[in-house]
């Protein structure tokens, strides 16, 4: 998207030449001789970059370089060139102070310098969070269960596009990890990715938060402040937990996604929004849609490609690869090597995680710290509930004194069938009989649709 570039410059000839010069260059360049006629442009735009003469027949610009260059950076051209003009110019705020006649290349240099600058000092805030965030982002992918497999491919097919991105998935199955890999394997890598949790503000928060605001928008608004869309030009801006804003603030992001326009709250002018949206959910949407809680509009645009993250209790043949990568990768003390060893890995794979991959995270660091100096990881230093019972999950049955002994056998077969997930091997080990025998009594009590 070119940049927006105002030229205020009262001469006809040098303003044509800046223009002409600058829009050879595939700028976006409006200009003008007033400061009234760049006040109406101001109204209505707001450009990235401000190239004024120092002194104009309605007024001295010394005095609007502290409010201009707070937005954009602003260049200063002055045919009476002085030590006082530049000192006065730069101490206002002027991020150069050029001399008449200028060449156009020595003002392509100096505007490039500009906008560059301005690039990178809008960047800066971000880019810790964006070097933490690049190894959290691959530890979803860690794996090679069929369901992983089917989210990488979509996030490779999805990734090169500029396509809007719904994720679906229960709490702390990666949703944000996999928004961040959309965001890190295309075109706006190198940019900002901004997460915003929806959760957590209220409807006139979010809206300042995520639009930003003008200056007197309401009762404490005492200077322009930008929000999270203009924070992550060029780049992702993540909508965690959509599912929660307030229908307001989703007729507002719908205009977003639709023209590419929005508006600072309290604010005239339409801003570009030059981000890619991705947004998730823990949440059924389409059920929300029809009781009226989300915007049905909304939910078609933003469900065009859906993405659903799959609970871990589904990918249960990945979480060795995860559990040796949260101890090769814990972000404290590893003047220990750590293992874990097989009769703890066992209750780790029988678990349920109602918190997922985020809840792994979080029992392996545990057990690290609990384990102090031993090398190994035992079940004594796992913290976690037992296994949840579901319909399919039942308790070990209580039997009264007229069950058959083979009508016991065939409960008590179910109910280690449930208990190991249907895992063949472990089961036989439990009871003791061949896996042979085994698969015959499990076609004997119809049971093959266990596990």
């Amino acid at each position: 998207m070119s940049k927006k570039i105002l030229v205020v410059e009262d001469d006809e000839l040098l303003n044509q030449l800046i223009t002409r010069c600058l829009k050879g260059a595939d700028y976006e360049v409006t200009g003008v001789r007033r400061w009234a006629d760049a006040d109406r442009y101001l109204e209505k735009q707001e450009p990235h970059l401000i190239i004024t003469d120092v002194r104009l027949p309605d007024g001295d610009n010394l005095s609007r370089l502290p409010r201009l260059s707070e937005h954009q950076p602003v260049i200063v051209l002055t045919g009476f060139g002085s030590v006082r003009d530049a000192v006065e110019s730069m101490k206002a705020g002027a991020f150069e102070y050029l001399v008449k006649p200028i060449s156009p290349e020595e003002l392509l240099i100096v505007v490039d310098r500009a906008l560059d600058t301005a690039s990178l000092r809008s960047d800066h805030q971000f880019c810790r969070r964006r070097l933490q965030a690049q190894d959290d982002a691959t530890s979803f992918m860690i794996g090679e269960s069929a369901a992983l497999a089917d989210v990488k491919a979509l996030i490779e097919a999805v990734a090169p596009t500029d396509m809007t991105v719904l994720i679906q998935g229960e709490s702390g199955a990666g949703k944000e990890l996999v928004a961040r890999a959309i965001h890190q394997s295309g075109p706006r890598a190198q940019r900002n990715f901004v997460a915003v949790d929806c959760c957590t503000l209220q409807e006139k928060l979010f809206e300042s938060e995520l639009f930003g605001h003008e200056k007197g928008a309401f009762t404490g608004a005492d200077r322009q402040k930008k929000g999270l869309i203009e924070g992550a030009e060029g780049g992702t801006l993540f909508l965690d937990e959509i599912g929660e804003i307030e229908v307001p603030i989703q007729a507002k992001l719908l205009r977003v996604l639709e023209t590419g326009k929005f508006r600072r709250l309290g604010g005239t002018r339409d801003l570009d929004a030059n981000v890619r949206v991705v947004a998730a959910t823990n949440r059924d949407l389409g059920e929300l849609s029809h009781t009226g809680g989300f915007r049905p509009d909304l939910y078609y645009r933003l469900s065009a490609f859906t993405i659903t993250t799959p609970p871990l209790r589904q990918r249960r043949e990945d979480i060795p690869h995860l559990v040796e990568h949260f101890i090769r990768n814990h972000n404290f003390s590893r003047r220990i090597a750590k293992t874990v060893a097989p009769e703890a890995l066992e209750r780790l794979m029988v678990y349920d995680w109602p918190g997922n991959v985020r809840e792994l995270k979080n029992v392996i660091e545990r057990a690290i710290i609990l384990s102090r100096d031993k090398t190994r990881i035992g079940p004594e230093h796992l913290a976690f509930g037992p296994p949840r019972s579901t319909p399919e999950q039942p308790a070990m049955p209580v039997f009264d004194l007229d069950i058959t002994l083979d009508e016991l056998q065939g409960k008590y077969l179910a109910h280690q069938l449930h208990k190991h997930r249907g895992r063949r091997n472990r089961v036989a080990e439990v009871t003791g009989v061949s896996e042979r025998n085994l698969y015959r009594l499990i076609r004997r009590y119809g049971l093959s649709n266990i596990g």
